[in-house]
């Protein structure tokens, strides 16, 4: 299996259909956003096009408002790679969410701990409240490895740390134990460096508002999607909500989508980091193609 990571906006899905193409690839979606149905200009999902050229799974699998845990993607995408090596092509696991890519390349046991309802909604209603820089620091206390991986802004994912610590005898860092995935595994990681980083998403999030990005969080909304849904609180869609609620201004939007972007940015390099000798990272900003090319060979060639 190929999988290709590094930050939101670097070129994860032009090289992934650029490389699938003359090895029967197919490629298996590890971005936590581009599951759900509708979302598209905003999670900058493949285009009709691009998913002609060359098959993408765990695309528009869900509603936005459905219940989606990380035991399930990781089931779906061990699914979607096995029917994929069954027929003799080739997987390429694409994305940035650290969390679906080191669940499925890992193989983490993940913890059975079932939801409390109650104990939830108290944390939910404590967030709503504005206090979600507050669960992130009990969190960061009880287990600071669990805190290290998680976006302090992802208040569900906070949520579910604590949850998990509170209903079982353990941490949630220590609960996710590892059992390797049966199949080799290339991992090619793109990086460059910070300025270029952040004019790539500035530029992107500039694209995505003349693609109709107000209208398509203005259509979900009209739908009765609630901003407060995990789908409708990624980067983007709360603050263009917030701008059709009248709470702020588009500039204003846009600049917080903007600096979101960015600091997302860095967070993901908590998960994908340059030390991390599992991972042969090539620079954007060096036209590094023909080395991937050549790498991707040598690893068919093992």
């Amino acid at each position: 299996m190929i999988a290709i990571i590094g930050p939101t906006g670097i070129g994860k899905t032009r090289l992934a259909i650029q490389l699938a193409l003359p090895v029967n690839g197919e490629i298996v979606n590890a971005d936590s956003r581009q599951i759900y149905r509708f979302m598209d200009t905003g999670t900058a999902k493949p285009t009709a096009e691009e998913r002609a050229l060359v098959p993408h799974h765990l695309v528009d699998i869900i509603e936005p408002d459905a219940e989606f845990s990380l035991a399930e993607y990781q089931r779906l995408a061990y699914d979607a790679i096995q029917d994929i090596q069954r027929r003799g092509n080739v997987p390429f696991l694409v994305g940035g969410s650290g969390l679906y890519v080191w669940a499925v390349l890992e193989g983490w046991v993940i913890p059975k701990v079932a939801p409390d309802v109650l104990f939830r909604r108290g944390l939910e209603k404590r967030a709503e409240l504005g206090q979600g820089e507050d669960l992130y620091r009990e969190l960061k206390q009880i287990d600071p490895a669990a805190a290290e991986k998680i976006d302090p802004h992802n208040i569900r994912r906070v949520i579910r740390a604590l949850e998990v610590n509170k209903m079982s005898d353990s941490t949630f860092s220590h609960l996710q134990k590892k059992q390797a995935p049966p199949f080799q595994t290339l991992i090619i990681g793109l990086t460059a460096g910070r300025k270029e980083l952040y004019r790539r998403a500035d530029e992107r999030v500039d694209n995505m508002l003349r693609q109709g990005f107000v209208e398509e969080v203005e259509t979900q909304m009209n739908k009765g999607y609630s901003l407060s849904l995990p789908s409708m609180s990624s980067i983007g869609y709360r603050e263009i909500g917030k701008y059709l609620e009248g709470g702020m201004t588009l500039e204003g939007a846009v600049y917080k989508i903007k600096t979101g972007t960015h600091r997302f940015i860095r967070h993901q390099y908590a998960w994908f980091r340059l030390k991390d000798e599992r991972i042969k990272w090539f620079d954007i900003e060096k036209a590094p193609e023909p080395e991937i090319i050549r790498t991707l060979a040598e690893f068919f060639e093992q």
